[in-house]
Order: structure tokens, then C-alpha cells, then sequence
């Protein structure tokens, strides 16, 4: 399998076709664009814009749904992936399971060894992506331990089926709030861009993305801080617990932004 890109060419890489897989987190949510495919852009996107500059006959899908446990991706979005014949694939998937009350990361590190070795069965690429360090984050801080143990288990899959392992928990520079969407669940434009860097360097490609240095966060007072989180759980929290007990997603109803494989198109400007 062809993992280098340092050949005296003019092409930086060696892949035509690649499909994203996942659920929010690829199709870009926290990174609003109007102008773009379901009017999300993403890290999956950005990748997508530097490996179709130079290549020739480069197509790019996006299958992912918000939403999504990793069942539904492995139900969903695995077949439709491997009849576009990439040659590349990334897939994060199991973060919206491991966020659940009472789940287990063996479980679903089980589901997830079924999905990458059917993902690896034409010989194509495989990106697989480690939850983030969420140690940072008041609201996912307990299930931290859970979130390592699922890594763990993600790390030995890559192992196992020679992926290449696009690793979220040690980019350490997500963990700035100022990283994330309102929602404080997706990132936001900022974020997907550092991702999408961090993507670009596990692939070794030379890309022209320049790294962001926030400025240090004003401080805020225990009343200010208070008042935003409560601010915050009305708004985001409050209806993504609703969807849990009434066993809905935010991805029901919603269809792939790029279910074809394409060349890559920058919105109009």
C-alpha cells in the first residue's frame, strides 16, 4: 500500500478517489458555508480542496450524517462508500456512542473492527480517527476515561487492518474553547481547519494551511461563567437529551451532502 508522498513528481499524493465517512464531525457541522453542499464545509472538505489541487481527475464524496452511532455508519454508509471504488477513505466513527449513558468502548470498538474490515477489503487507504481528549471540557470531562479506552481499542484495529490513524487525542490544540462551535459539541470553522491541517500531516502532504494562535481567552467571572453555562444547557443541552428519550437523532431525515464522487469545487466568491 502506497503510504509515502515524497516521490520526485508532480503530484503530491498517490490517491484519485476518496470518501469520507462519519457522522457530524465529518459532514462539517460547527463550520457553517453557505455556499457549500449542505451548507456545511468541515474538515473533510478542506482536505478534499488541497489533495484535488495538482491531481488530475481527482473526485471527492462525503457521506456523512449527524447523528449517526456507529451502527447507522456501518449500515449506511460502507456499501454506497465502496461502490464509488476510493482509493481513500476516512471514517470517524463511535463518538455519539460513546457519549451515551451506560455504553460500553468494547462494544463499540467491536462494531467498529466489523466496519474498518469491510472498509479494507478493496485495498484502499483507511483513515481512522481517535476521539479527542475531552479532559478539557466541563461537560464530557467524567467520560474521559471511557473515551481513552475507546483510542485504545481504535488503536489496535489500525493495527490490525494497517490504517493510518488520525489522532485527535493527542491535538492538543482543539482543546481551546475558542476551538468550538457555540454548541460546544463541533467545532467551528477554526477547529475543522486545525483538523483538517493535522490530516494533511498524517497523510504527509504539503499543504499551504497555516496553523492559528488564539489569542489568550479574557477572563470571566464564576457569576459570567455560570450564566453562560445555564444559557448554554437551554439552549443545546436540554434538546439533545429530549432526543435521547424520545429516541430521535439530529441526522434523521438528512441525506449525504456529496453522496457522489466528484471533482472538488470551491464555492463562489
Amino acid at each position: 500500500m502506497f503510504r509515502q508522498t515524497g516521490l520526485m513528481t508532480k503530484q503530491q499524493h498517490p490517491w484519485s478517489r476518496y470518501v469520507a465517512l462519519g457522522d457530524s464531525f465529518t459532514e462539517g457541522i460547527g463550520d457553517p458555508e453557505g455556499q457549500s453542499p449542505g451548507g456545511h464545509r468541515g474538515w473533510a472538505d478542506r482536505v478534499a480542496e488541497i489533495l484535488s489541487d495538482g491531481t488530475d481527475d481527482f473526485a471527492y464524496a462525503n457521506l456523512a450524517v449527524r447523528g449517526k452511532l456507529i451502527r447507522q455508519i456501518a449500515d449506511e454508509q460502507i456499501e454506497p462508500a465502496l461502490a464509488l471504488r476510493p482509493d481513500l477513505i476516512t471514517i470517524s466513527a463511535g463518538g455519539n456512542d460513546v457519549i451515551r449513558p451506560g455504553t460500553d468502548p468494547d462494544f463499540i470498538a467491536a462494531r467498529c473492527d466489523e466496519a474498518i474490515s469491510r472498509l479494507s477489503r478493496d485495498g484502499a487507504t483507511v483513515v481512522l480517527f481517535t476521539g479527542a481528549d475531552v479532559g478539557f471540557s466541563p461537560v464530557f470531562r467524567s467520560i474521559r476515561g471511557k473515551v481513552a479506552i475507546y483510542n485504545e481499542n481504535l488503536r489496535a484495529i489500525a493495527t490490525k487492518y494497517d490504517c493510518i490513524v488520525a489522532d485527535m487525542w493527542q491535538l492538543t490544540e482543539i482543546q481551546d474553547p475558542r476551538m468550538w462551535a457555540p454548541d460546544r459539541l463541533h467545532l467551528n470553522a477554526l477547529g475543522h481547519h486545525t483538523v483538517a491541517r493535522m490530516v494533511l500531516q498524517t497523510l504527509n502532504v504539503k499543504n499551504s494551511l497555516e496553523p492559528s494562535a488564539p489569542e489568550p481567552m479574557p477572563g470571566t467571572s464564576w457569576r459570567q461563567a455560570r450564566t453562560e453555562d445555564f444559557a448554554w444547557a437551554r439552549e443545546y443541552l436540554v434538546p439533545w437529551v429530549l432526543r435521547r428519550v424520545r429516541h430521535q437523532s439530529s441526522g434523521d431525515h438528512v441525506l449525504p451532502k456529496r453522496p457522489e464522487a466528484g471533482p472538488f469545487t470551491l464555492p463562489p466568491v
